[in-house]
């Protein structure tokens, strides 16, 4: 839910000939009318760096804004638009200033299950819709309804670190309920989940008898958001007794670095 953005390079054949190609992925909580500004600034950063390693030719960058929030985007994607230039002079500036637009995918407009065909971008697209509103009870109604069997444990896995990032309130029970209609994902979700409730959030709420309700909670919920991210990493597991004793600040810490290197594994090149 916080606004980063990050770079892909991509390598494509074209008519024989490979070409290199980034994309640029803004996310966005709120409009901006000035992203066209920042864009700029993260495009210059990618091609100098892109030059001082390999120098010419270039290759292309390509923005693309991702937005969240719940109003719509209504200002210009074109960076020429930041301009407001005289219609007698504006002809005979233009072609000096820097000219570009964002591609722009709207959530407050768009319904991935309407208009998305693939269905992985189907759900993570309605699973970040629906987080937004704060209706993630319905997405995994709907998960469990419609495509239970296409979403591999991976998948799920990510689905549901990702539920309990976007609402800290949201009680794990929610989740359970509305996919206990269907017993092949119940099974799956709960064997994905194992260690987040097991070792995790049920395991703090017992701790929170003796050691303050609040702390054992938010050391249970960073022990199994500690586990989770460990399994999707493919690291071996963490001891409990070893979670078990170290403070909320640590845990914190800990999940903050596992969380690094999944950006710099999974994000980048």
């Amino acid at each position: 839910m916080q606004q980063l953005h990050t770079d892909l390079l991509f390598s494509v054949d074209i008519e024989g000939r490979e070409t290199l190609l980034y994309l640029l992925f803004e996310h966005q909580s709120k409009v901006d009318p000035t992203m066209p500004l920042r864009l700029l600034g993260y495009i210059s950063e990618i091609l100098s760096q892109k030059f001082q390693t390999n120098g010419l030719p270039l290759p292309p960058v390509l923005p693309f804004v991702f937005h969240q929030g719940p109003d719509a985007w209504n200002v210009s994607t074109a960076f020429e638009d930041l301009f407001d230039l005289p219609e007698e002079i504006a002809t005979d500036l233009l072609p000096y200033l820097p000219k570009f637009h964002h591609a722009l995918l709207d959530l407050s407009r768009f319904n991935p299950v309407l208009e998305e065909d693939d269905v992985q971008l189907k759900i993570i697209l309605q699973l970040m819709k629906l987080a937004r509103e704060r209706n993630l009870v319905e997405f995994f109604r709907w998960l469990a309804s419609d495509f239970s069997r296409q979403v591999s444990d991976r998948l799920l896995g990510t689905l549901l670190l990702y539920a309990l990032h976007a609402d800290s309130e949201i009680d794990i029970e929610q989740i359970f309920h509305p996919v206990s209609g269907n017993k092949e994902l119940e099974t799956r979700t709960m064997s994905v989940a194992e260690k987040l409730i097991a070792k995790g959030i049920s395991q703090g709420i017992s701790q929170g008898v003796t050691q303050g309700v609040s702390q054992g909670v938010s050391k249970g919920l960073w022990i199994g958001k500690i586990l989770v991210m460990e399994e999707l990493l493919e690291k071996p597991p963490s001891g409990r007794e070893h979670l078990e004793v170290m403070s909320p600040s640590k845990l914190e810490e800990l999940y903050q670095g596992l969380h690094s290197e999944y950006g710099r594994r999974f994000k980048r090149p």
